[in-house]
């Protein structure tokens, strides 16, 4: 059993956000701290110039709203929005968190994955932890 879980969600229609709560769930100890979280990908400097500032900022809070009413549904769980390359900054954040099991949707793979790899193949070669993909 896991004291210290990471939920990674990204919110489209390709992820199962509720059976990674669920297996979550499944595998925690009873006194378990779950965290989820959204990794916002960051935007090079040559294309921010370009963006009023009020839209990034509107764009930020309307992600942090999701990320909240997504902690929402995992009982207990604490929401935390992250910068950077996704695969990277999951691993990056679990390690720096003392996170012992990592669950996250994946979509199928396609084609393109065999040559660029995804956000979740990427955690599970560089995880110190557990990690637990759903499909």
């Amino acid at each position: 059993m896991y004291k210290n879980i990471l939920v990674p969600v990204v919110f489209d229609n390709d992820h199962d956000t509720q059976a990674s709560y669920a297996v979550a769930r499944a595998l925690a100890d009873k006194d378990a701290k779950f965290t989820v979280a959204h990794v916002i990908e960051d935007i090079p400097d040559y294309v921010t110039s370009s963006i009023p500032r009020d839209v990034l900022a509107s764009t930020r809070r309307e992600a942090e709203a999701s990320l909240a009413k997504a902690a929402k549904d995992l009982s207990g769980a604490t929401p935390k929005m992250i910068s950077g390359h996704a695969g990277r900054s999951i691993v990056d954040y679990a390690n720096n968190n003392g996170i012992d099991c990592i669950v996250l949707a994946s979509h199928r793979p396609g084609f393109s994955d065999l040559f660029l790899g995804s956000t979740a193949a990427r955690v599970v070669r560089h995880a110190k932890c557990a990690v637990h993909v759903i499909r």
